[in-house]
């Protein structure tokens, strides 16, 4: 028997694709819809629910993950030297390989048995990228393009908003700024990324506390199944600490951008669902 959250999934997905069916069936090339949410939100189970789905339709369709863009630990060791120690740490803005992702994007509606398009798949567990063997590749055009990342849409701050530290971690270990302006800046970077989407359909969670205890029973999980890296609470929340800032960021900024808002209560309940 299916669980609620199952069951919530599998009708949002099917809402989604009856919603955005009519513009997939009009599109010349591959239709990207990117998926928005901060950590916890499920946005990949999500995503993999609609690709199922959609497949179910006819349609072929790739999920890109922004998170398997990640660079792999010791190029952001390498970043960590040259810029900022902080940067040893994935997931804000700067530490993906957008290039790549713009890449793949560009070559997958050209996708033939002679010319596969393949992309990284990166393995939390142990923080880096899987070896290309285990890369995912295709071999023919997608229909539909599922992309989603817990920062997509997002615009940087305005420099103002920069000054003052969110939490212990930037006092401390960003105490003049210079990471959080660096990470700004790197934010400009992904504009042209978002700018491919047809549709962001954002997963809007009640607020940042939220976040973390999502996160937290994520990680829990992790360690249940003794993943090498998983984090105990105490680097749980050191690792949150890097994503405050911005997390704080898309709460209140990305539903004005989104073409779907999808808002969920503290329990991950769909409470409302609003097209623009």
């Amino acid at each position: 028997m299916k669980d609620d959250a199952s069951t919530q999934t599998e009708a949002l997905a099917g809402h989604l694709l009856d919603h955005y069916a009519g513009r997939i069936a009009r599109m010349q090339r591959p239709y990207v819809l990117g998926l928005s949410g901060l950590q916890g939100s499920g946005k990949s189970s999500l995503a993999r629910v609609i690709k199922t789905q959609a497949e179910h339709r006819g349609w072929p369709t790739e999920v890109l993950a922004l998170d398997d863009f990640y660079y792999s630990r010791s190029e952001r060791e390498t970043l960590a030297h040259q810029v900022h120690p902080l940067l040893k740490t994935r997931g804000v803005p700067g530490t993906h390989e957008i290039e790549l992702l713009l890449s793949v994007l560009a070559a997958l509606p050209n996708a033939t048995e002679k010319f596969p398009v393949s992309w990284p798949r990166f393995d939390k567990g142990r923080d880096t990228r899987m070896p290309p063997s285990r890369w995912p590749r295709v071999i023919r055009p997608p229909r539909l393009v599922v992309m989603e990342g817990w920062a997509l849409g997002l615009r940087p701050q305005l420099e103002s908003a920069l000054e003052d530290p969110v939490n212990e971690l930037e006092r401390l270990e960003d105490p003049d700024g210079r990471w959080r302006h660096w990470v700004n800046k790197q934010l400009r970077a992904y504009q042209p990324l978002w700018r491919k989407l047809d549709a962001l359909v954002v997963l809007q969670a009640p607020n940042w506390d939220v976040i973390r205890e999502w996160r937290s029973e994520t990680e829990q999980g992790l360690l249940a199944r003794g993943a090498p890296l998983a984090m105990d609470a105490v680097a749980m929340r050191r690792f949150l600490a890097h994503f405050e800032r911005l997390s704080r960021h898309a709460l209140a900024t990305l539903p004005v951008l989104a073409d779907t808002c999808v808002e969920y209560d503290t329990h991950h309940h769909v409470m409302g669902l609003s097209h623009s």
